[in-house]
């Protein structure tokens, strides 16, 4: 299973399953993970990249660890909405992923989430030298936060509909 929509994420989720974010750099993968009301998302330490298949292995690791059962990726489209090298980079990371896992990506629209997370960190009062180093589990954080944000309202409204 390689992508799916956040409403069909939202359909297939099972209670008590966390879900995590991820912001693709060429450096680095931010990572973030949520609660397991999946609530409140949590930035947590920053893989280096090196090669893709090492990549993937750390990855999946860290989610085996953390238990997640789906990647809410950042989608870099430009402010004009248009689809750049990073939107092409960030589709065939994923495309490359479904072949290694099961675990389903959910793309999301990650406009603005770093210049997020730098204020943020900024207003923390964050050292110039920190904040480089947390920056990209802060957008992953902020992205996966998003998207929780999105699954409460579709709970919302299922359970209006139910009602």
């Amino acid at each position: 299973m390689a992508t799916m929509t956040i409403e069909e994420l939202a359909a297939s989720l099972l209670p008590g399953q966390p879900v995590a974010g991820l912001d693709l750099g060429t450096k680095t993968i931010g990572l973030a993970v949520s609660d397991l009301g999946r609530r409140f998302s949590s930035p947590r330490p920053v893989l280096k990249r090196l090669k893709f298949t090492k990549d993937a292995e750390l990855l999946l690791a860290w989610a085996d660890k953390e238990k997640v059962a789906a990647f809410i990726i950042g989608l870099p489209i430009n402010m004009d909405g248009s689809s750049g090298p990073r939107v092409q980079a960030t589709r065939a990371f994923v495309r490359s992923m479904s072949d290694k896992t099961e675990i389903p990506f959910v793309f999301w629209d990650e406009r603005l989430s770093t210049v997020a997370a730098e204020r943020a960190l900024l207003e923390m009062d964050v050292s110039r030298a920190k904040r480089a180093e947390r920056i990209d589990s802060a957008a992953a954080s902020f992205i996966l936060q998003g998207a929780l944000d999105r699954l409460v309202s579709l709970e919302r409204a299922a359970s209006e509909d139910e009602a």
